[in-house]
């Protein structure tokens, strides 16, 4: 994968990304400290700076979807990947205030600047657990497990898809109790009407 020098892109950047980084620098921080609301608003104010730099420079340097070759990536900017941790970073906060929906958000945004990060594809698995799609959480990590990851962190995906199909068990067995019940009271009403 091929940086794009940032300056060349857009001149002026620098100071930019070097806000941007500082602030991000500072969401790390109050992640370790367990602050997530003081994390998620410093990797916020990132994005702010991050988002948007190079749509007019892109498209005056880079040729057309159109004029460009199927074949060839485009590149990757310093911004893209600093994008793509925070909002995996911003993902990871997201779940611990169990914020599913924002989690599957935030882990979407850094899969759409880097769509092999493991990380977000993992967390975006347990959100989707979290909101009852089994399915979709079981796929995503089973995808995983074919991947070459460090075996650390397949040991964790198995855990997690461990937990999720007995969550999945319980409120599939909880919805059968209820169902079971509902049918019950119809036979007696049936019988009460002979």
């Amino acid at each position: 994968m091929s940086t794009v020098p940032d300056d060349v892109l857009n001149p002026g950047v620098e100071e930019k990304i070097a806000v941007a980084r500082t602030k991000k620098d500072e969401g790390d921080q109050a992640f370790k400290e367990g602050d997530f609301t003081k994390a998620l608003r410093a990797y916020h104010e990132s994005t702010f700076y991050l988002t948007g730099i190079y749509k007019n420079a892109m498209s005056t340097a880079m040729p057309s979807p159109a004029e460009a070759p199927s074949d060839v990536k485009t590149p990757k900017t310093e911004a893209d990947i600093m994008l793509d941790k925070i909002y995996s970073n911003m993902t990871q906060c997201h779940i611990k205030r169990e914020n599913w929906k924002r989690a599957i958000e935030t882990a979407d945004k850094a899969l759409s600047k880097n769509s092999l990060n493991t990380k977000a594809l993992f967390r975006k698995g347990k959100a989707l657990g979290e909101l009852g799609h089994f399915e979709k959480a079981e796929k995503i990590m089973d995808d995983l497990l074919t991947k070459s990851i460090p075996d650390s962190e397949k040991a964790a995906i198995k855990t997690e898809l461990a937990r999720l199909r007995a969550m999945d068990k319980e409120r599939e067995k909880e919805h059968n109790k209820k169902f079971k019940g509902f049918l019950n009271r119809g036979d007696k009403g049936d019988k009460e009407e002979k």
